[in-house]
């Protein structure tokens, strides 16, 4: 094989070894940012390009939504209480070419944005809120979020505050408070029945008290239902109302005793003289 065919078929190996290189494929998820000679080109779609080697540079970028988790971040609510906070942040760029312009490394930025955020949102509310109104904050981390990385072409579309670890002390004395509420509820829920209940007795006291028919009837009720325990034993008081007149009739009469009436009736003699 002489010198010149050697030299072609060196060339036409070199030629096909460039194209194989200078192939790129891009991912239907995918947009590639293509440079040439340092300036920018339009942006590439999915399917197979061929990018110039020495020339080109291609640069992938993935257009689906990235799950971004927050380190747990040390935080000084309003109210003075130390607390170890994560979150998770979901987000997708929406702009390609300002993704790799705008921004060195859009997935750091974004990661850095989010954690200032969550200390300085959650240093101006207090624990009560944090713990409470969650779904508050998320939309208020969401929106300052988005702010800031929106100029790069990346959407954040959620951000969720995931756990928040407090001191074991404060964790007791949450309890206790919790704990006394929950007793203050009980009695105030008590203190609303008997006042209910004693006000239908007094509504009951009122409409027997109009009807003495009505209250012969609960009380002849009442012995029927002592009455039904053979083992009990009854006590039938007599009211004031019936024997009060009898009294009264024996007293005005001037009635006396039995003994009192059997000596009147004997004439006042006494008792017959004793033996001499």
């Amino acid at each position: 094989m002489t010198t010149p065919m050697l030299a072609a078929l060196s060339a036409i190996i070199l030629l096909a070894v460039l194209l194989i290189l200078s192939l790129k494929t891009v991912s239907q998820y995918e947009r590639g940012i293509v440079f040439r000679l340092g300036r920018l080109r339009p942006v590439y779609e999915p399917g197979l390009h061929l990018v110039i080697p020495l020339v080109e540079r291609m640069q992938k970028v993935d257009t689906r939504v990235v799950t971004l988790t927050i380190p747990p971040q040390e935080v000084i609510t309003e109210d003075n209480v130390p607390a170890r906070v994560n979150a998770v942040v979901l987000f997708n760029v929406t702009d390609p070419v300002k993704a790799v312009m705008e921004v060195e490394n859009y997935a750091i930025a974004t990661s850095q944005i989010a954690q200032t955020t969550l200390r300085s949102v959650l240093g101006r509310v207090d624990l009560d809120t944090v713990l409470a109104h969650r779904s508050a904050l998320n939309a208020d981390l969401r929106d300052i979020i988005e702010g800031q990385t929106r100029p790069w072409g990346v959407d954040v579309s959620v951000v969720e505050i995931k756990d928040v670890e407090i001191p074991e002390q404060m964790q007791r004395a949450m309890a206790r408070g919790a704990e006394a509420e929950r007793e203050r509820r009980a009695k105030v829920i008590s203190a609303r029945g008997e006042l209910q209940a004693s006000e239908e007795l007094r509504q009951a006291a009122d409409t027997l008290s109009r009807s003495p028919a009505s209250l012969q009837l609960r009380y002849l009720q009442t012995l029927l239902e002592l009455g039904a325990d053979q083992n009990s034993t009854v006590v039938f008081p007599l009211p004031m109302d019936l024997i009060g007149p009898l009294l009264d009739r024996y007293t005005s009469t001037g009635a006396k005793a039995p003994g009192e009436q059997a000596s009147e009736d004997g004439g006042g003699s006494a008792l017959p003289p004793s033996p001499a």
